[in-house]
């Protein structure tokens, strides 16, 4: 199969019509006073008690409501800590990262607020809600193809800054230690007090796996004794953008296999029974991936007799009308 290369698309924004967005990054000083004024708007996300999903009285379930944040999913706290990190070293040079959009929808909101020009790779498949919000705020998109999911994006940002290394500064977040840090530092802590340390049971989606991968570095360093179970796609083929089967997929760099308690596949059609669920028994319009996260929830929680189950809703409905008008 013949598959097009990639697609250079400028956003609909380009820094020539609006002065205040220049070419190049602001001097590290300005930079880094910029990001720390866009802190205390990331994280610190509510936790929801899903009450009518519980199965029976002696365990409770709950959820990381992470679209409440600027940048809207729980992508904003590993693109911020991401950009926190890289600040110093971009020497006038453009962003540039892989994504199936939230990182991007992150990345780009930190950076058109804080003066950073921005380059992403991304399958040309993506939601068209995606490409317009990326478009709206500022980011240059660089399509691949649908054929090759993020790993071809990946490969087409490599390709990038070999070719100009001095244009790009690639912050790869499958590999950054930044990503799986920012959720020691801030989710692990979040479900720790908000759960008063009762959390029996953390479970959440693979993708990049830096949300797992550091909530449960942090939580289990509060008590060991919480078990941490990672869920992926069913098949490699599926509808949970952002996840990834990790038996046919490239295994992003900053995953530690021997890190969860266990691992369990979650169907595309069973993410979208509990879109439906979500929506009528609690009143919340889930993504496709956050739905999956609930449905691992709830099927680990009708297997206990007691605990305190947690996942993350990692964004909401509003980027898949698509979807919802296919499921209504």
């Amino acid at each position: 199969m013949n598959c097009p290369g990639p697609t250079i698309v400028r956003a609909f924004f380009v820094a020539s019509n609006f002065p205040f967005m220049s070419l190049s990054p602001p001097p590290p000083s300005a930079l880094a006073e910029r990001l720390n004024a866009l802190a205390p708007h990331v994280g610190s996300t509510p936790l929801l008690r899903l009450r009518r999903l519980e199965p029976h009285a002696g365990v409770a379930v709950y959820a990381k409501a992470e679209w409440q944040q600027l940048g809207g999913s729980i992508k904003s706290r590993a693109a911020f800590s991401i950009l926190q990190s890289a600040a110093a070293q971009l020497g006038g040079r453009r962003v540039l990262d892989a994504t199936s959009g939230n990182t991007g929808i992150a990345y780009a909101t930190f950076c058109a607020a804080a003066g950073i020009p921005l380059t992403l790779c991304m399958p040309e498949n993506a939601s068209p809600e995606r490409k317009r919000i990326l478009e709206w705020l500022g980011a240059e998109l660089v399509f691949t193809s649908p054929f090759e999911a993020t790993e071809g994006s990946q490969d087409a940002a490599r390709d990038l800054v070999r070719r100009h290394p001095d244009r790009y500064a690639y912050l790869d977040q499958y590999s950054n230690d930044a990503n799986w840090q920012a959720h020691v530092q801030t989710t692990a802590p979040e479900v720790w007090d908000q759960t008063q340390g009762r959390i029996t049971h953390f479970i959440a989606g693979l993708g990049t796996t830096g949300t797992f991968t550091g909530t449960t570095r942090g939580l289990k360093a509060r008590n060991a004794d919480v078990r941490c179970i990672a869920l992926q796609p069913e098949t490699a083929l599926h509808g949970l953008e952002g996840w990834k089967h990790l038996e046919t997929a490239r295994v992003p760099g900053i995953f530690d296999a021997g890190l969860p308690d266990a691992t369990r596949n979650v169907s595309t059609d069973d993410a979208y029974a509990m879109m439906r669920r979500a929506a009528r028994e609690e009143g919340l319009l889930l993504s496709p991936s956050a739905a999956a996260n609930l449905a691992g929830a709830v099927a680990l929680a009708t297997e206990l007799e007691s605990g305190v189950v947690v996942t993350v809703f990692a964004d909401d409905a509003s980027k898949y009308h698509d979807t919802l008008s296919r499921l209504a």
